[in-house]
């Protein structure tokens, strides 16, 4: 998949404060307005029911009882927070390279633009974390959901059998749901298109990730057309982009702040000790400046304040490394031949402590037995969920059917002309479930839970 050498994508045009659904309104901007159309984008998302209801969806750990750990709501404030750190520092440096260009002044709103997206780029992830994806995928690939198969065209089957959040957070974000506005949260066409981290459709999917479904794939080609995002030849004819340049600021920051803290939620919750914590942290420095760390330290007797002082100390070292990575590789990446992602591209001493953290995830953290807990229970779950509404929508007629649509909330339409559309019915209320919520419908479905009152 690769775009023409003599194509690059330019900065001025990459800025867009256009809203997606509202283009032919031609709405005039109050003269006094003190927030540009990006920081309403922050705003709108911050207030919006979605974004709420993170709080209440899994991150990696078990949503907290004694000790508090990370939620989805809190990972993309957090994820905002370091983003808009990088932007404003790339946004600086393009400035001094710009300088003279007569359009310097585009580089002002990188840092709102990366913020949103950071703070939209879970709102599509059901419950349960990453696991609840899965769920939904191997639903139709693996379990009951196979006998759709034939019904389905072979694009509607590939976007199930690769169910994936950063896709739905489009949908999210895009659609227009029943009895709501055209253009779902009205959003800038720069946002939308920095939160999609696979610009491709579910046909090019790699380990179950691409950018779009296929009820989304016009609306994506509308936004990357306008911001002449470089779409991309390929064998199979099927849809692909170069990715919008701020979506790798906007992956960096998701990458750091998943790595970083969940380490910490680790130590925390003991599943690290304190001193296996600090190696891994100090591993990022070299000797020297180890040395004034280890004094710092050496002031406090608390272990999770020893740790929260050295996670902010990597999180600024790798906000650095990553915002020089995306100023020395920009002409690649303006052009769509970047290879992998920024934290690829940072030197060795801080890729390798990036990499240790990862190993020490993968062998201590996700196989340990709280998270493989939540997985077992969210898949079974999700299952159970998916399989009990899929049924209601493919036969409305039945007794029991009619009972279960009655709960459907009114925005999602359960009675759409085609089976795809109420299929994804199902999944918009699904994926837009909290931990809490799925577990109490589940429970009550099963009859495990029930309330009568004499």
């Amino acid at each position: 998949m690769s775009a023409s050498s003599e194509q690059k994508m330019q900065w001025p045009r990459l800025i867009c404060d256009k809203r997606f659904g509202l283009e032919d309104l031609h709405l005039p901007k109050p003269k006094d307005a003190v927030r540009t159309d990006f920081r309403r984008d922050y705003d709108r998302l911050v207030f919006s029911s979605p974004f709420r209801r993170l709080q209440n969806k899994t991150q990696v750990f078990p949503l907290p009882g004694s000790i508090f750990v990370h939620n989805r709501l809190t990972h993309s404030m957090e994820v905002a927070c370091v983003g808009k750190s990088m932007a404003d520092e790339v946004a600086g440096a393009l400035r001094r390279k710009y300088a003279g260009e007569g359009f310097t002044e585009v580089f002002d709103h990188i840092g709102d633009i990366v913020a949103a997206a950071c703070l939209a780029h879970d709102l599509g992830n059901p419950p349960f974390g990453h696991s609840g994806e899965k769920a939904i995928s191997t639903y139709f690939s693996e379990g009951a959901g196979k006998s759709l198969r034939p019904m389905l065209s072979e694009e509607e089957w590939t976007d199930l059998i690769h169910f994936e959040g950063n896709a739905n957070a489009f949908r999210v974000l895009t659609h227009q749901f029943k009895g709501r506005r055209k253009g779902g949260f009205a959003m800038t066409y720069s946002t939308l298109a920095s939160i999609v981290k696979y610009p491709f459709e579910s046909s090019l999917a790699t380990k179950n990730k691409f950018g779009f479904f296929t009820s989304e794939r016009d609306d994506f080609v509308k936004v990357a057309t306008e911001l002449g995002l470089i779409r991309r030849e390929t064998a199979s004819g099927h849809l692909s982009y170069a990715r919008h340049p701020l979506v790798y600021i906007v992956e960096a920051a998701d990458d750091i702040c998943y790595e970083v803290m969940d380490i910490e939620d680790a130590h925390k919750l003991k599943i690290l000790s304190t001193r296996e914590v600090i190696d891994a942290f100090l591993a990022y420095f070299p000797d020297e400046r180890r040395a004034s760390m280890e004094q710092v330290m050496d002031m406090v007797d608390d272990p999770n304040e020893k740790v929260a002082y050295l996670r902010s100390c990597v999180v600024g070292v790798l906000v650095k490394r990553c915002a020089e990575a995306f100023i020395e590789h920009e002409e690649s990446i303006l052009r769509g031949e970047m290879e992998g992602c920024l934290l690829d591209h940072i030197p060795e001493r801080e890729r390798e402590g990036y990499r240790n953290c990862s190993r020490i995830s993968w062998d201590k953290i996700y196989c340990s037995g709280d998270v493989v807990d939540i997985e077992l229970a969210g898949n079974h779950i999700i299952t159970d969920l998916l399989t009990r509404l899929t049924e209601a929508v493919l036969h409305p007629e039945l007794h029991y059917s009619r009972l279960l649509l009655a709960k459907f909330p009114e925005q999602y339409d359960v009675r759409s002309a085609t089976l795809f559309g109420r299929i994804q019915a199902v999944l918009d209320h699904l994926s837009a479930m909290t931990d809490v919520y799925a577990l109490d419908l589940y429970r009550k479905l099963n009859g495990t839970q029930l309330r009568i009152e004499n």
